[in-house]
């Protein structure tokens, strides 16, 4: 499994066409300055007023698909 972090910083109303259905991908830089891409959806339980804030860590799978995202520093409870 490969492990990245990003630093999201993406306004509630940027986030509404996520939300909606209307923008599939979610695309983002590493802090280690590669590109990712990632399905929007995974992002609806991170959604505040202020939108979706922070760093967060997705995890991959040997084929590169997506398998999680989490504030990064939380524990995983899978």
């Amino acid at each position: 499994m490969q492990r990245v972090r990003v630093r999201l910083n993406i306004s509630p109303e940027r986030f509404q066409a996520y939300y909606q259905g209307m923008v599939e991908s979610v695309v983002a830089t590493t802090t280690d300055g590669r590109t990712v891409q990632f399905p929007a959806r995974v992002l609806r339980p991170f959604l505040t007023y202020q939108g979706v804030e922070g760093m967060f860590e997705i995890t991959y799978d040997a084929n590169l698909k997506f398998q999680r995202i989490q504030r990064a520093g939380v524990p995983s409870s899978q």
